[in-house]
């Protein structure tokens, strides 16, 4: 009765219903959102309704909101807003609070940075957000975050099928409205695809 799952879209729209719902799933699945025709579910979270939820968007906008905010419903529903976004702008990424210190951001040619989460303070559900990293020319848009603590790595993916691992340790913590540094090295026409964090089992 106390844990849930949330889910979030591309389109800004999250949605919780508790983990019970989906005890019974046959053969064929079981509708777990509603979604609309231009929408698409993008990550999804096991949660007690007690954390604090990210949402990142590919032009560099970030909001913090508590998980309480977004009330339970059940399996068929299409959820509500968790993020006003911009003509053009998507979701990327949803992190918890709970999952680490810093946001590990990454954008698709390959830059990226770290910055503390205490930086981005807990807004109303449904609001614009702040800038969480400065897009550029260069950097490109962003292509994935992850809540990290030091001793993670992560892992980066390229269209081309490479993959590299950083330490997080190694990577510049930076403010909200900065663009990161290089993180690896890109092909003209390759771009990092997917990110992974690794975290070592102590």
């Amino acid at each position: 009765d106390s844990d849930y799952m949330f889910m979030a879209t591309k389109k800004g729209i999250v949605k919780k219903t508790q983990l019970k719902e989906y005890a019974n799933i046959r053969k064929t699945g079981l509708q777990a959102i509603n979604l609309r025709d231009d929408d698409e579910l993008i990550e999804v979270k096991t949660t007690d309704s007690q954390d604090e939820i990210f949402l990142v968007t590919k032009n560099g906008m970030c909001i913090r909101f508590k998980e309480k905010d977004v009330r339970s419903t059940g399996r068929t529903s299409m959820g509500v807003i968790g993020m006003n976004l911009t003509a053009g702008d998507e979701v990327i990424a949803m992190q918890m609070a709970s999952q680490g210190e810093s946001v590990m951001i990454v954008s698709e040619n390959g830059l990226g940075k770290c910055t503390r989460i205490n930086e981005f303070t807990t807004q109303n559900r449904g609001g614009k957000g702040v800038k969480c990293y400065k897009i550029t020319e260069k950097s490109g848009n962003l292509i994935g975050v992850k809540s990290v603590v030091k001793d993670d790595e992560l892992m980066l993916i390229t269209t081309e099928g490479i993959i590299i691992r950083i330490r997080v340790n190694d990577t510049a913590l930076l403010g909200r409205v900065t663009s990161g540094v290089k993180l690896i090295d890109l092909k003209s026409g390759v771009t990092v695809a997917s990110i992974a964090r690794d975290v070592e089992d102590k």
